[in-house]
């Protein structure tokens, strides 16, 4: 018997293994050769891959789809996750960079999902808002070759910046997989 449901089928585009979101050898995340040597760079290659997954989470839906709530009562959507994630990239910057911080991109509280719409033009926007402020933020930990300077008004260490990063990221690519399986039943990885 077959029921009539608002939910949508789970699937996924990879071949070698269906429950994944793509084959290992298509997935931009994988890389051939040795893993990094350094801390600092096992921790950039952490972040990179926690962006990239955000990324693909986001590949293929309109601005429709992107704004979409799928969660209720939860205000939280794709294009909401990739505003906050920009947010979150200056309020880190804010933490190290001497002198007054940095307004907020989207406004107080919740504006970032509050105020995550369907309209091409913002989705466009908030992907480059997070492009820019990662840049500008890894520009700034880049001038600290010791990750255990302590830095900003808080004296947070420079380890500490890039773990609460990577650890950001990793959160929100978990409400990115649920949030898109309800968007259009797409798992995986």
């Amino acid at each position: 018997m077959h029921t009539v449901t608002d939910i949508p089928e789970r699937w996924s585009q990879a071949s070698v293994y269906p429950d994944m979101w793509a084959d290992p050898d298509e997935d931009p995340r994988n890389s051939d050769g040795a893993s990094p040597d350094g801390e600092l760079e096992t921790l950039q290659e952490f972040l990179r891959d926690y962006r990239l997954t955000l990324q693909m989470k986001c590949e293929g839906l309109d601005p429709e789809q992107m704004a979409r709530r799928t969660v209720p009562p939860s205000t939280m959507s794709l294009l909401g996750l990739v505003r906050h994630l920009a947010e979150a990239e200056r309020d880190w910057r804010n933490w190290i960079v001497p002198g007054d911080p940095a307004p907020k991109l989207y406004g107080a509280r919740d504006a970032d999902f509050d105020g995550a719409v369907a309209e091409q033009a913002l989705v466009e926007g908030a992907f480059a808002d997070l492009a820019r402020e990662q840049a500008a933020t890894d520009a700034a930990l880049a001038e600290y070759a010791d990750l255990g300077t302590r830095v900003g008004r808080d004296g947070n260490s420079v380890r500490e910046l890039w773990v609460h990063r990577i650890e950001e990221y990793a959160r929100h690519c978990g409400h990115a997989d649920l949030l898109r399986e309800c968007v259009d039943g797409r798992v995986g990885q």
